[in-house]
């Protein structure tokens, strides 16, 4: 088996571990936020990528923000307890600055898969309102 194999097992091993111990503990709505972040982040951006509403300019941001969520190279390991996924959602963050900045809000929540908490949390960090 690849190295980069096991290496990737590994931290899904631990980043699922996390998020069932955080459920455990009585931490259900933010392990299911952790769970669903990153990859509610990574279908947004594709979604608004190919959405003819959205100007060319923050499409290259949105490609950009989602080749980071993508990438296994992280400032923060995603396996890190609460703390690893930071970096994705401060990137994320400023992604989402600039395309409501550019789009509007309302497309942003429009194509929005997940909990609109979550995406009201990510907006408050980057100092947008609603």
């Amino acid at each position: 088996m690849p190295t980069w194999l096991i290496i990737l097992l590994v931290c899904a091993s631990i980043y699922a571990g996390v998020i069932v111990a955080l459920a455990v503990a009585g931490r259900g709505l933010l392990a299911k936020e952790l769970a669903t972040l990153v990859p509610n982040l990574i279908l947004l951006f594709k979604d608004l990528a190919t959405d003819a509403r959205v100007p060319r300019g923050a499409k290259i941001w949105l490609v950009v923000g989602g080749l980071w969520l993508v990438s296994p190279i992280d400032l923060l390991p995603e396996f890190l307890p609460v703390i690893g996924p930071l970096d994705d959602a401060l990137v994320a963050a400023l992604v989402l600055r600039h395309l409501v900045r550019k789009a509007g809000a309302p497309l942003v929540y429009e194509r929005w898969r997940g909990d609109p908490a979550t995406l009201d949390r990510l907006l408050r960090a980057a100092r947008i309102s609603r």
